[in-house]
């Protein structure tokens, strides 16, 4: 037996210092050619992100803090990204919105390792009307639907049998009634007062480019070292 056998700590840190980071060619990004507003940039580089083969492009975490400072972050799915900003959607009572009710701002990161590509959003979260997060909601699959039906998300379960029985009871009611009402179920938008756009590189000059919405509303741009 080896040494890394005896030691499971050796052994991970062993598999983790052999993991290599973007063992692709990478895009470049001149950021002088970016446009004045961060949303037409987001709109090429996800679909950029898609003609290569990213999985999941439409997949980012979401942090937020609660009511006494303290962080949290989980991955949630882009539902949109327009002149309103970046959208999302959960149930109000869950974690992340009774989080955002408390301290209604949060960041987004986007991670497209095909391409060796993050976005950064920040700023500040508001709910859209309940009119269309029911249209969100159910414009979604009957599974959307269904695990919106079975609730009491974040709350502390039983035991995985009392989940199967809401979730089937949940998939009955979505299959039943496509329209089923959801109340609780709510789409955000994350109105963005920042925006990074960070470009990797193999030889570590990464390039960053930030947008910052000044006083009057318009963008400024600036370049930060990697």
């Amino acid at each position: 037996m080896d040494h890394e056998e005896r030691d499971p700590q050796a052994a991970f840190r062993a598999l983790l210092h052999a993991q290599r980071v973007w063992d692709v060619e990478l895009p470049g990004f001149d950021p002088a050619g970016a446009p004045g507003d961060p949303l037409p940039l987001f709109h090429r580089w996800f679909g950029e992100a898609v003609a290569a083969g990213q999985p999941e492009p439409h997949t980012m975490t979401l942090a937020t803090v609660d009511a006494q400072g303290c962080p949290d972050a989980r991955i949630v799915m882009l539902h949109d990204a327009d002149g309103h900003g970046w959208h999302f959607a959960s149930h109000a009572t869950s974690a992340k919105g009774r989080q955002l009710a408390a301290v209604p701002e949060a960041s987004i990161v986007f991670y497209w390792a095909t391409q060796g590509r993050q976005v950064r959003v920040r700023g500040r979260v508001v709910p859209t009307t309940a009119e269309e997060s029911a249209a969100d909601l159910h414009a979604r699959s009957t599974g959307a639907l269904a695990a919106a039906l079975t609730g009491r998300q974040s709350e502390v379960l039983g035991s995985v049998e009392e989940l199967a029985r809401a979730s089937q009871t949940a998939w009955d009611k979505a299959r039943a009634e496509p329209d089923a009402p959801v109340p609780t179920w709510t789409r955000y938008v994350l109105q963005p007062r920042e925006a990074e756009f960070f470009q990797g590189d193999e030889r570590r000059r990464h390039v960053r480019l930030r947008y910052r919405r000044a006083a009057g509303g318009e963008w400024e741009r600036e370049l930060l070292w990697p």
